[in-house]
Formats: structure tokens, sequence, C-alpha cells
């Protein structure tokens, strides 16, 4: 080994630094509370599940707004941070999502190709960002994934009132048709990056949160 090669080895930050980055706290929170919300899933507790659904959006949008405003983060920390983010993703809008078909279905066999429909469309779609990035750099190519929770948990305000077949339509009918968004040629503006829509984004978490609070008393 070179010394040039020690050296580099010796300023290589580690693993564990790059957790007191707080726009990284903020993306680990979401995972959290994606975590919560396939827990929630599995046992059957959907309402909460789609609170921990919208909360991960939260944090996802949070995390973007902290390390636009924060001074003095290095490449490494950004590159790390971007990374970062698109692993979670896929877990917050592709994995989550395909786990409530799976369950609200009672892990009916007949829904796995939906949930691999979702999950793909989702990975596809985050290939394809890390790839090229935004288009015209102020749009996304296919829908955001983002986008995917925010309609679902809205969506789910409906198993209330439908019955429950009529609702497992609509709700495996609704993913499949965001996974055909995320994987086309739209462009879409990026709704993260502008304070109004950040605004709206928190009153939607709060009122969607009281929402299903309500609906678990």
């Amino acid at each position: 080994m070179t010394a040039t090669n020690e050296e580099s080895q010796a300023l290589q930050p580690t693993i564990i630094s790059f957790v007191k980055d707080l726009p990284n706290v903020c993306s680990l929170a979401g995972l959290a509370c994606t975590l919560l919300a396939i827990y929630f899933s599995v046992i059957g507790v959907f309402y909460a599940a789609m609170i921990g659904m919208i909360w991960a959006v939260a944090f996802d949008w949070a995390d973007g707004l902290v390390a636009r405003k924060m001074k003095g983060r290095t490449g490494s920390d950004r590159i790390f941070g971007g990374q970062l983010d698109l692993l979670i993703d896929i877990v917050s809008y592709g994995v989550t999502p395909a786990i409530v078909l799976l369950s609200f279905s009672d892990f009916n066999p007949i829904m796995l190709l939906a949930a691999f429909v979702v999950v793909a469309a989702s990975a596809i779609r985050l290939s394809y960002f890390s790839t090229f990035g935004l288009s015209n750099k102020s749009k996304y190519t296919g829908l955001a994934l983002d986008n995917n929770s925010i309609a679902l948990v809205f969506v789910f305000l409906l198993e209330s009132v439908l019955p429950a077949g009529v609702f497992a339509f609509v709700l495996c009918a609704c993913a499949l048709g965001l996974a055909v968004l995320n994987v086309s040629q739209i462009k879409t503006p990026k709704l993260s990056g502008n304070p109004r829509n950040v605004c709206f984004l928190a009153g939607y978490t709060l009122i969607i949160t009281a929402l299903y609070l309500w609906k678990l008393l």
C-alpha cells in the first residue's frame, strides 16, 4: 500500500459519522415512520399505517429542505445523503405500498403480481433518476415516488365507505395506475422544492394524521 493510499484512507470519514448530519437524521426518521407503516400494515392496523406513510413523506421533504439551508456540507455529505435518500425511497414508496396491498388482501397470492409491479416500477424510476437526474434542471421524468404515498393515504379514506372487495379493487387500481405514471415520460415539477408546497404538505400531513387518529379511536 502506497503512502498516498494510506493518507486517503486516513482522511476517509467513518460510516457512522454521516449519521450526525441533520438531513440524514431526517431521512432516518422517515425510515422509522416507514418501518412503523410496514409493521402496522402486517398486523392489519391500516389507519396507523397510513399515518406512518404520510409522515415518511414529510420527513423525506424535510431532509431536502434542511440540506438546502445548511452551510458547510462537504461533497461527501451531499453524495452520501443523496444515496441514503434513494435507498430509503425504495422502501418508503415501493415496498411499503406493496405490503399494504398484500396485507389488505390477506396476502392473497394473486396480489403478488400487483405488488411486484409497484416495487419494480419504483426501482426502475429511482434508477432512471439516479442516472439522468432532473429533466431541464427543474422537472422529473415520470411521477415522483413521494406522490404515491400522498395519493394512497387519501384514497384509503374510502376504506370505511366502500365494501371491502370493492375497495381492495380500487386500492389496487390506484397503486398500479401510480406505478404506470412513475415510469411514464410525463414531466412533473419538483414539488418539494417550493416553500408553498412544503407548507401544503405540512397541513395535509396534520389533517391526515388527525383523521386517521380519529378513526383509530
